[in-house]
């Protein structure tokens, strides 16, 4: 592998001439295998090889026939908008056969086929595996038989399998998220949103049951994400006597002004006994006991179905990529590995590891272990299940532990998807802890007014699934106020500063900084997080509002493709927001499809959109007749949406036309993801006990005095941990005239969207290729599993 230079790797010395990838759809569909599928594709023609799809499974590698066919660039095209797989799937019995297998062998060696991509669950990657093992030995016996020729066995050695996990139900240890996971829960919110305003109006009830059979993450996180009053899950049986348990729960609910109560329940719960828990169990129970109007629903495969959300588009492309990235540098001797994600990273880990530590869990729950299943589960999922417990069950007064100290919370900035979700959290995390706790109206404009009140625990109930800010917010800079500021917390006696919001909360918290020389009132624990659509905060890979942001971007461009697909020759210029941060233009670009997308921290001229217009106007005699691209508000002071749409439209004349469109606020409305809920929910909540931990620390002689730079920080994500920053040291990696990080980590997904648009660009490969191993107290490590 030639490299340009010492230390970095370019993907451009990979090739793949003379190389046959297939790729496969196997066991239960999920939305965004397309996405992988396309990725696989149109990344495997890139490099030079022949990719061909096998439809229908195992069971079409076995039938063989038309059902393994040659892919082209263009059989790819407005896959990525499409649930489910296009290719088909299928449960397929003759596959375990040995019989089975020599078939399929026969038939990939008959196409020169020795990689394979196989996209599913444990089991079918279970399956590649045992294939794998017998490559050589099936071969052997097809010259026996005379159905293939000697030296055959010589020209395809080995066979290469790379997996992709793709399943709803998030149950493969070894990565974060499963694609397709992200989707469901979308589905499952969208339901949960639709069913709390019904059970409002009546005063009802209502059990949930979402898919789960063996692994409950889909109901812990839809319950973490909507706030629901009691979860139960496969891996965590309730203590005996449960059932008391919760009727007390909800009465207590009703009881605190709650209209409704929600209940979800995987399908695959059980008791202590391992006996099932149905939902009718449950809401007969309900009735007898409480004598609630209670109704059931059952979401089942609802949601399996629907478009797959913005996540799921970019982890499969970055997946399908990477996958083909594996394949290329597999020897006859590496191990099956599985591209998966950590963090924020993709990296490769060994197929078989995976999937022992995945039926280790299961087995756990079987022999009663439940503990050891949720360890096993990983930090992740653990990190879940505490928070739920944090949030959902309120001590009784007597148990609180009393700390004295008070803690304020506000918005500052302009609205964001997720904010209210993390002010809730905030608000009961601080509860538990002891603290009186106090909301500001208003961001630093409220402060200074007085607008500042007592929050309490029911006060916050049904804010994960409201967007906007509730407590309202301000662009408003503390500096000009700082006495008056001072005078409230004075006033109030505030103990601690959670400020929430995007760049201007940064720069509020380096003023405050600066001004604890000269007021004291301002050497307290101060934490901000961040949460703005534009993610341009530096310290952190994403804040809290850019996911939902992302979605509701993609969501339009589908709809605009679909306008476009029906028209025919056609190109839409499409403005995002972002101020002069281009991850919305350029990771919307990548879950769209779009052909590219102009952002002001890679500078472009009038040749670049000269090239790209020429790059269109090749498109256009393809099937392929729509054109879709993005423009950041602002990349370029003088090459405007305007002027963008004037010269395509010029240089289009007779070969296409053009059509514009400013996305604008909607980008900040709407309900919030279940990424940015849960992302809001639980940075919140470690932020909380951070401030905790810093107010024991610095309180002496009867009173709070925190002087030092780590008593002011940032809780950002950092590609795979979630870490606390001081403001103060965040200053020197920061563009304050154009408010944006110096170092963005996104940058690198560039070349991933110019591939996919089929430009020719060069990409850094150094960091990826490394197989790592599960370990077993983490198969699904960091807390930054990002939100999920």
């Amino acid at each position: 592998m030639a490299q340009q230079d010492s230390k970095k790797i370019f993907f451009e010395n990979l090739s793949g001439a003379g190389k046959a990838i297939a790729v496969l759809t196997s066991g239960g569909d999920a939305q965004g295998m397309n996405a992988a599928v396309r990725a696989v594709v149109r990344m495997g023609l890139y490099v030079g090889a022949k990719v061909y799809f096998i439809h229908e499974g195992y069971q079409g590698m076995v039938d063989g026939g038309d059902n393994i066919r040659e892919a082209t660039w263009e059989s790819v095209s407005s896959m990525l908008q499409v649930g489910g797989t296009v290719i088909g799937s299928a449960r397929c019995k003759d596959f375990r056969s040995h019989e089975g297998r020599l078939k399929a062998a026969h038939n990939l060696v008959q196409r020169g086929i020795t990689n394979l991509c196989v996209i599913g669950g444990d089991g079918s990657l279970t399956g590649a595996n045992l294939f794998r093992e017998e490559w050589s030995g099936l071969l052997t016996e097809l010259v026996e038989q005379g159905l293939i020729e000697a030296d055959a066995v010589q020209k395809y050695t080995a066979l290469h399998i790379v997996g992709m996990v793709g399943s709803i139900d998030n149950d493969f240890c070894g990565t974060d998220m499963t694609i397709g996971t992200d989707s469901a829960l979308h589905r499952i919110i969208e339901v949960v949103d639709a069913i709390m305003t019904t059970a409002q109006s009546h005063q009802r009830t209502f059990v949930l049951e979402v898919m789960g059979r063996h692994c409950g993450y889909l109901a812990l996180v839809s319950a973490l994400a909507c706030g629901a009053d009691w979860v139960l899950i496969p891996e965590m049986p309730p203590e005996d006597g449960w059932e008391e348990k919760m009727c007390e729960k909800l009465s207590a609910n009703r009881a605190g002004m709650k209209r409704l109560n929600i209940i979800i329940v995987a399908e695959g719960a059980i008791d202590r006994n391992n006996k099932p828990i149905t939902t009718d169990y449950i809401k007969n129970l309900v009735v007898k006991n409480l004598g609630f109007d209670t109704r059931v629903t059952i979401l089942g495969h609802v949601q399996r179905g629907g478009t797959p959300s913005a996540f799921d588009r970019i982890l499969a492309s970055r997946m399908g990529v990477e996958a083909v990235l594996a394949l290329l540098e597999t020897t006859a001797n590496t191990p099956a590995c599985v591209v998966s994600l950590c963090g924020n990273q993709s990296v490769r880990v060994p197929l078989m590891e995976c999937v022992q530590t995945t039926q280790e869990v299961q087995k756990a729950m079987d022999q009663k272990r439940f503990e050891e299943a949720v360890k096993l589960r990983g930090r992740s999922f653990e990190n879940n299940l505490r928070t739920y417990k944090l949030l959902a069950h309120r001590k009784p007064e007597s148990e609180l532990p009393v700390s004295n100290f008070n803690v304020a919370v506000l918005n500052v900035g302009a609205p964001a998807a997720g904010m209210n979700a993390a002010v809730r959290s905030a608000v009961r995390v601080g509860i538990s802890e002891g603290h009186k706790m106090f909301a500001v109206s208003d961001g630093f404009e409220g402060f200074y007014k007085g607008q500042i009140k007592e929050i309490k625990w029911g006060d916050v109930g049904g804010w994960t699934g409201q967007g906007g800010s509730l407590l309202g917010t301000k662009r408003t800079l503390p500096a000009k106020h700082v006495d008056k500021i001072a005078e409230q917390m004075r006033k109030h006696n505030i103990n601690a500063l959670l400020v929430i919001g995007g760049f201007e909360a940064l720069e509020c918290l380096l003023q405050l900084y600066e001004a604890r020389g000269t007021f004291e009132e301002f050497c307290i624990p101060m934490c901000m997080l961040p949460a703005t659509i534009s993610n341009n905060v530096p310290g952190t890979d994403l804040t809290i509002g850019a996911d939902t942001a992302l979605n509701a971007i993609v969501e339009t461009c589908d709809r605009i493709k679909q306008s476009a697909s029906g028209t025919k020759r056609r190109v839409f210029i499409i403005e995002t927001m972002g101020g002069y941060c281009g991850y919305l233009a350029t990771v919307g670009g990548l879950a769209a499809g779009a052909d590219a997308a102009y952002i002001y921290e890679e500078p472009f001229d009038i040749r670049d959109l000269q090239a790209n217009v020429e790059h269109l106007t090749e498109k256009m005699k393809t099937s392929i007749q729509r054109g879709l691209v993005l423009r950041n508000e602002n990349s370029n002071v003088n090459y405007t949406t305007d002027f963008i749409y004037q010269l395509y439209t010029e240089e289009g004349r007779g070969v296409f036309d053009c059509r514009k469109n400013v996305l604008g606020h909607m980008q900040q409305g709407g309900a919030p993801s279940p990424f940015d809920r849960n992302f809001g929910t639980k940075i919140s909540a470690k932020a909380m006990q951070w401030l905790s931990q810093k107010l024991v620390e610095t309180y002496r002689k009867g009173r709070v005095f925190a002087n030092a730079e780590d008593s002011c920080c940032l809780l950002g994500m950092r590609a795979r941990a979630l870490v606390f920053q001081p403001v103060v040291q965040l200053k020197d990696d920061t563009d304050f005239v154009h408010r944006i990080p110096k170092e963005q980590w996104w940058l690198k997904l560039r070349p991933l969207m110019k591939i996919l648009a089929k430009y020719k660009t060069s990409y850094d490969v150094s960091d990826s290729g490394q197989v790592e191993h599960v370990i077993h107290s983490r198969p699904k490590d960091s807390d930054a599993s990002v939100a999920m």
